[in-house]
């Protein structure tokens, strides 16, 4: 009851249907099995596979500037695994491979407007905070070569408990340690090892260390 409570409260604040939500809620646990709330403005590309045990909401969500109106596409042709509840923002765009997997800890959330486009591999930690307008991208789509150039790993790691602040674009082969913030509008590439620490700018770099945030 507190769970429909709680979706009805949902889709007053986003000015969607709440009949429409729970029929294609029905749709989704009959057919695949998943406890999934979207309104109508979500497109649902599923070729590959989303695995979770608890509910996961799309296009729903707590922002006071957008709503569940916004177009938000879910391209999932790989795999797309949650450890736990999970809310993806309205206006997202995810765009998950044919051999790309994007695992997601317990907890946290991705706010609105995000683009997710994994050819390779995800990892988000548990409690993690992903802001309004960020970007993780793993693949270039071009190839460039040039002299001494070397190859590096794809996937992106995020570690538990970090926050990634608003317009951040996190790319190919980035590694973020637990307890971290990326600063709003920063540009990261890179393997980050030191834990707690702020990393902001363009190239990001560390700019502030033993930071805690909640």
């Amino acid at each position: 009851m507190n769970q429909l409570k709680s979706l009805l409260r949902l889709c007053q604040k986003n000015h969607v249907s709440f009949l429409y939500v729970a029929i294609r809620a029905a749709y989704w646990k009959l057919f695949r099995g998943l406890l999934l709330f979207a309104p109508a403005a979500v497109a649902m590309r599923i070729k590959g596979r989303i695995e979770t045990s608890d509910r996961l909401v799309v296009g729903l969500g707590e922002s006071n500037f957008t709503d569940g109106r916004e177009r938000t596409i879910l391209n999932i042709r790989g795999k797309l695994a949650l450890a736990g509840a999970y809310s993806i923002g309205s206006g997202c765009r995810f765009d998950i491979g044919n051999d790309a997997t994007v695992k997601i800890g317990k907890g946290g959330y991705i706010n609105v407007n995000t683009t997710v486009v994994i050819m390779h591999g995800l990892t988000i930690g548990d409690q993690c905070v992903i802001s309004w307008n960020c970007q993780f991208l793993d693949e270039d789509f071009h190839q460039v070569e040039y002299e001494g150039k070397t190859q590096r790993p794809k996937e992106i790691t995020l570690g538990s408990h970090v926050w990634v602040g608003c317009g951040s674009s996190i790319y190919s082969g980035t590694s973020i340690p637990d307890g971290c913030i990326v600063a709003s509008n920063s540009v990261v590439r890179g393997v980050f090892s030191e834990p707690n620490c702020i990393i902001g700018g363009n190239p990001a770099k560390i700019i502030k260390r033993n930071v805690d945030w909640k």
